[in-house]
């Protein structure tokens, strides 16, 4: 054997409890057949004995492998396949000659493959057709390629429940989801063995659900950045001479961040609105929403959790401000030159009420935000009943909604009135991101109103507008 070989059959070996005889009066049902003793291997074995089932891994060197679960057996490749119907390759596609020799004792057997590929298109094929066209006495179905060793070993209560599988014999799926199911997975059949090389993929996809959400969240940031860059740095060195583009670390951030948290909380509930829009224009519920609006739903959790991270940088930098050299020289130059002049201010009551409910709904906003980005994750949600979830993520929202957008009226106050504040022609950054929330809250406001919600209450109730003509049986309302 070569050096590589033997770091190969090394790799293999996990540091586990020593093996046993399986039980030989375990019906072949019961019993299962693993061939693999690596990571993915072992914690599959594992897993099925923690089910019930007997487990015989297959070893090209059965009497080194001592290091496998408590109450499996280990035996040679040949002698392991002849002890299960039901077996799993858990290797890597590289290694899957060893297979070829084994074809009469593989022949009429259940192979599920388990393997995944460093990246898309790697070979002409996928590994489960490669894998039939070695063994075209077996039925090979694909499946658990989607699961880590870490979320075998934990369970799916801590991991994705969902199983995809494919293949081309119905008995072999069958018995492919009943393992599943027994192990506590959800499994689901995509199809026959065509469809393998897309749940290959699948393991391959860098958060499929975040690109849609990222990309809005990067493009508001640099269209605001830029934005804000011209009318606050710019400006004032083209119009006064003055150089403060060191504002652009803290200060510029510090509104870009509210802005872009704003306008992604708003695109988060703006789907919704649109929706119930949609259906009181069709007036049924059974007809399928377009394909742009199904996406944007879907990716409704997304756009809400990185709008709270921006919220959060909002908070950090808001803090950080007191200590920023900036502003405690001015504090300072302002101090001196009132002590100087023998100025006094009056206090402004109106000043004062604004500072106050801008900050305080600024931390009750924030507050509420930081509960719907709670609510949203899988072992939270998971506890709470429909009804529960809904009025989090929904009633308090949208409440969310409102006071972030009153927080950053009272920001802008009366400055709209102002024409310093129309700096080359162009409204502020806070201005502009107050049209989108204030929209959906309008459009809210209207879809609440008793006529309207009793309205929309009926139709996801099932009425369709025009089924009284038609079954007239059916025209007393749903709602009295």
């Amino acid at each position: 054997m070569t050096g590589q070989e033997r770091s190969e059959e090394k790799s293999e070996c996990v540091s586990l409890s020593p093996m046993m005889e399986a039980d030989p009066a375990l019906p072949e049902s019961e019993r299962v057949c693993v061939f693999g003793t690596g990571d993915l291997g072992h914690s599959l074995g594992l897993r099925l004995l923690q089910a019930g089932y007997g487990v015989v891994f297959g070893s090209r060197r059965p009497h080194s492998s001592s290091r496998l679960p408590h109450g499996a057996q280990v035996l040679g490749h040949a002698a392991a396949a002849q002890s299960a119907h039901l077996i799993f390759i858990a290797v890597q596609r590289e290694h899957y000659d060893f297979l070829v020799p084994l074809a009469n004792q593989l022949k009429g057997k259940v192979l599920v493959d388990l393997s995944n590929n460093l990246r898309k298109n790697q070979y002409p094929e996928a590994n489960a057709e490669y894998l039939q066209s070695l063994v075209p006495g077996a039925e090979v179905v694909k499946g658990f390629n989607t699961l880590s060793a870490w979320s075998l070993q934990n369970g799916p209560s801590d991991a994705n429940r969902q199983v995809y599988i494919c293949g081309e014999s119905a008995e072999a799926k069958q018995a492919v989801i009943a393992v599943a199911t027994k192990l506590g997975f959800s499994a689901l059949d995509r199809g026959s063995i065509s469809v393998a090389r897309e749940l290959e993929d699948f393991p391959l996809q860098l958060f499929p659900q975040w690109r849609l959400p990222l990309r809005i969240a990067i493009g508001l940031s640099a269209a605001f950045f830029f934005y804000l860059l011209i009318r606050d740095i710019i400006y004032a060195y083209v119009t006064q001479g003055k150089d403060i583009s060191f504002r652009i670390m803290v200060s510029l951030a510090n509104k870009v961040c509210p802005i872009v948290s704003l306008i992604m909380l708003s695109l988060c509930y703006l789907p919704g609105v649109v929706a119930s829009f949609l259906q009181l224009y069709r007036g049924t519920k059974y007809r399928r929403f377009p394909d742009w609006l199904d996406r944007w739903m879907l990716c409704r959790k997304q756009l809400g959790l990185l709008a709270l991270g921006f919220a959060f940088l909002h908070v950090l930098y808001t803090l950080i401000i007191p200590i920023r050299y900036f502003v405690r020289f001015k504090a300072t130059e302002r101090t001196v030159s009132v002590i100087r002049e023998n100025r006094t201010t009056e206090f402004d009551t109106t000043t004062a009420w604004r500072s106050d409910s801008y900050l305080s709904l600024g931390i009750l906003g924030f507050g509420l935000y930081v509960l719907l980005g709670i609510t949203s994750l899988p072992s939270v949600s998971n506890a709470l009943s429909w009804r529960e979830f809904s009025f989090v993520q929904s009633k308090l929202g949208h409440l969310t909604l409102l006071l972030c957008t009153a927080h950053t009226y009272l920001y802008g106050w009366n400055r709209f009135l102002s024409s310093s504040t129309y700096k080359w022609y162009t409204p502020p950054g806070y201005m502009l991101c107050l049209v989108l929330p204030s929209v959906v809250l309008l459009l809210k406001l209207l879809l609440i109103t008793p006529c309207v919600d009793r309205t929309i209450t009926r139709i996801r109730q099932g009425w369709e507008r025009g089924a009284d003509q038609r079954n007239p049986k059916d025209s007393q309302p749903l709602i009295p």
